[in-house]
């Protein structure tokens, strides 16, 4: 039962924060805004001329993008939310049920894992050269958001014995 607990408080721990960052970006919106516009039209990249024509300079751009990483952040703190209530309920159950109620759990993680490795790590650090920028570069911080999405989703994941 103490691994179907711990399963269940890290994924409450996860969706805490997930919560967070999208209640905290929506709240003040204009400080990570101002990281996306950085990022998106890379102007404090090395700018290299070869890499510069993905930047994009368009605000609305900038807008609709940011709203999707928030998105993004608050449908995977819903997702893991869901996925706690899932498990809570079938905590006591056969194993076939409880790792059956974790699916919900598992998408949360997912796609956490997509929104700060794929979309920092992938799409900003290097699409957008991130990495170049002394100033606008979020590599760091992303790893510190997906690495515990990552480990949390392989403990999820793994098979449970009947409680």
């Amino acid at each position: 039962m103490i691994v179907r607990l711990s399963k269940i408080v890290l994924c409450v721990a996860l969706a805490a924060f997930a919560g967070l960052v999208c209640i905290d970006n929506l709240i003040d919106y204009g400080a990570n805004y101002e990281f996306v516009r950085h990022v998106m039209s890379m102007d404090t990249t090395f700018r290299d001329p070869a890499l510069m024509g993905r930047a994009i300079t368009e605000p609305l751009l900038w807008r609709i993008f940011y709203a999707g990483i928030i998105a993004a952040e608050g449908a995977t703190a819903i997702l893991l939310a869901v996925g706690t209530v899932a498990m809570v309920h079938m905590r006591r159950r056969p194993a076939g049920e409880f790792q059956s109620a974790k699916r919900w759990a598992v998408a949360g993680l997912t796609l956490g894992f997509l929104v700060w490795f794929f979309g920092f790590m992938v799409v900003g650090g290097e699409w957008f050269a991130m990495w170049q920028s002394p100033h606008w570069n979020g590599q760091e911080g992303a790893f510190r958001f997906y690495m515990p999405m990552l480990v949390v989703l392989v403990f999820v994941a793994l098979r449970d014995e009947d409680a």
